[in-house]
């Protein structure tokens, strides 16, 4: 969760527009962007995951492959890396790639 928070605060001060805001608290990260909606993403430490709210895919959970030492969700093997940055991109017009280093360090 640090890595993304400490991606989404750079990503956020770049824009440098104040209709969007990360916060993060008792290991809850909200995502608020303005008219085009809030993300909540949410650890899950005992159970190795991370639950998501995105306000363009909706809900997801996210399961830790300690084979890919990565974030996938199971139904389409998409890493939360991969969907935050396509869905950053779109909704914000310009290339976004959080780079998200060693995840699965970040919520064991």
């Amino acid at each position: 969760m640090d890595s993304i928070l400490e991606s989404l605060e750079t990503l956020l001060d770049d824009l440098a527009n104040p209709d969007y805001e990360v916060e993060y608290h008792s290991g809850v990260l909200t995502l608020l962007l303005g008219e085009k909606g809030t993300y909540v993403i949410n650890k899950q430490p005992p159970n190795k995951q991370i639950w998501i709210s995105s306000p363009f895919s909706g809900p997801k959970r996210y399961d830790y492959s300690e084979v890919d030492d990565d974030w996938l969700y199971s139904r389409d093997s998409q890493a939360l890396g991969d969907l935050l940055n396509q869905e950053l991109t779109a909704a914000l017009g310009r290339p976004i790639d959080i780079a998200l280093e060693g995840p699965a360090s970040q919520i064991r």
